[in-house]
């Protein structure tokens, strides 16, 4: 069975709890399951489309009864993201500044 890593996500929204995942899974082995607690109500969105990007898998709400849950499988090569913009990729870094 998989290690289980709890991370709990708070109040964040987007932007923030996407990087707060991304610096966890980072420090994290391959195969390792994150229980990420949240309470951003966008979350079922971001989280499958920033794990579609980066390699990892989303496994969607867990059954806990409490704040919103949701579980991903850390990947053994995810595809790392900018530092400030954790939903662009290091080869993509999208539009530059004006």
């Amino acid at each position: 069975m998989d290690p289980v890593h709890h991370l709990d996500g708070g109040d964040l929204e987007c932007i923030r709890l996407l990087i707060l995942l991304r610096n966890h899974a980072a420090r994290l082995p391959a195969g390792t399951v994150v229980h990420l607690t949240t309470r951003d109500p966008v979350a079922p969105i971001d989280l499958p489309a920033w794990c579609r990007m980066t390699g990892h898998t989303y496994f969607g709400r867990t059954s806990d009864t409490g704040a919103p849950t949701y579980a991903v499988r850390i990947a053994a090569s995810a595809v790392a993201t900018l530092d400030d913009r954790p939903w662009h990729t290091t080869h993509d870094p999208g539009p530059s500044p004006a």
